[in-house]
């Protein structure tokens, strides 16, 4: 009789065991594996001008995360020397923006600080680039301090698009591995 109690505690621990390395691994995968590092010298800050054109923009202190994984996994923490009159008078804004979540090892991007300036006034988005891949539009956000933030965020065509409907005739045409 004392065996199948033995044995039937070894199946408990085995199974507890599993259970949290499981778990272990789903969160290091979630949070750190599929993330990269940007490399400044590869990084890239546009804003659209009003007229539709994308135009490069000179930026200082860069930090950037992105992933192959998913498009809308990348983050960026960065500062602009322009000021939020010359920002407006200039470039097109974005009345969507919704910050999106980074993890929190990227500590210098807070969306929840960054959502409720936007919403506060105390920080202004703008578009950097629509449909940096269909569906999908960078989003600036920029303080009167000159600290800017980025992420990618899914656009009405892609929320159509990507639960399975036709968009709408001002939709760009979708490529076909979306079809």
């Amino acid at each position: 009789m004392g065996g199948g109690v033995n044995a039937g505690k070894f199946l408990v621990t085995g199974l507890g065991l599993s259970a949290v390395l499981a778990g272990g691994a789903m969160y290091y995968l979630q949070v750190y594996a599929y993330y990269d590092e940007v490399p400044v010298e590869n990084a890239e800050v546009a804003l659209t001008r009003f007229d539709g054109e994308v135009e490069a923009v000179s930026f200082a202190n860069y930090q950037g995360i992105d992933s192959n994984s998913s498009p809308i996994r990348y983050r960026a923490c960065f500062e602009l020397d322009l000021s939020i009159a010359a920002l407006t008078e200039t470039y097109a804004p974005y009345d969507l923006a919704e910050p999106l979540v980074a993890p929190g090892w990227f500590d210098c991007f807070d969306a929840r600080t960054i959502g409720e300036a936007l919403i506060a006034g105390e920080a202004f988005a703008f578009m950097g680039v629509e449909n940096i891949t269909y569906g999908i539009d960078r989003v600036v956000a920029v303080f009167p301090d000159g600290r800017a933030y980025s992420w990618h965020q899914i656009n009405p065509c892609g929320e159509v698009v990507f639960d399975g409907e036709r968009p709408p005739a001002s939709c760009p045409p979708v490529p076909e591995r979306l079809q």
